[in-house]
């Protein structure tokens, strides 16, 4: 019986581990920046890994007040950029962590 409750502190030793290292990761996920753009670079926004939106860069030869369609859709192209590259680098660095755990 004695040897069961050593292999379980043993595993809590290991994943008490494990779950400092995803912390530390994740915190360094989440303030590194990603950079979306749009179609030639005429949008750009930048996010933090947290998915918080600090700046957008608008290139003002596509500023056109009489197709404001255009700017919006580039907008929105350059945002969608940006959260796929924050989704791609998490899945890389924290997927490691949740693969093969059900539910997650």
């Amino acid at each position: 019986m004695m040897r069961g409750m050593g292999n379980m502190q043993g595993m809590m030793k290991q994943m008490q581990k494990m779950q400092k290292e995803m912390m530390k990761e994740q915190e360094a996920l989440n303030s590194k920046e990603f950079i979306g753009e749009s179609t030639n670079g005429y949008v750009k926004v930048t996010f933090t890994g947290d998915k918080t939106l600090q700046d957008i860069a608008i290139n003002e030869a596509i500023v056109d007040a009489d197709d404001v369609e255009m700017l919006q859709d580039m907008i929105i192209l350059a945002i969608n950029d940006g959260l796929k590259k924050i989704e791609k680098e998490s899945e890389q660095t924290m997927g490691k962590y949740t693969r093969n755990i059900p539910g997650l």
